[in-house]
């Protein structure tokens, strides 16, 4: 992933246009990973008027979709056979994601103010979560 790629597929595709249907209250979640920081994402948001929550530092920890992501792979590492091409992955990627059961996604978005209050008293750095 590169800020470039970021722009132009998550930024473009997905955020903007959610942005445009959540309204002016709409504060946007990510973390600090390099193409998330680039100038170009920066530049995207500032123009497209889509304010970013502050981050701290250290703390890739308090974004739960971190967790989801892991989710997801490890249900496509399990399936059998394992996709063995690209439009295969595809598939299996948008199948497993549809079949994360609800009350696991609801977990994680009621950890968050256990989470939150974890990275205030580590100073951002690692938490349990």
């Amino acid at each position: 992933m590169t800020g470039h790629i970021y722009r132009d597929v998550i930024l473009e595709q997905h955020v903007r246009l959610f942005r445009g249907a959540m309204g002016a209250e709409f504060l946007f979640m990510d973390d600090n990973a390099r193409p998330h920081r680039a100038n170009i994402v920066d530049e995207c948001l500032q123009s497209e008027d889509i304010t970013r929550m502050d981050w701290p530092e250290y703390s890739a920890d308090l974004n739960p979709i971190e967790h989801v992501w892991d989710i997801l792979g490890r249900r496509i590492a399990a399936r059998q056979p394992p996709p063995t091409c690209l439009p295969e992955l595809r598939r299996a990627l948008l199948d497993e994601w549809c079949n994360i059961p609800q009350d696991q996604i609801d977990i994680l978005i009621l950890s968050m103010p256990g989470r939150c209050k974890a990275c205030i008293a580590s100073s951002g750095r690692h938490t349990r979560y």
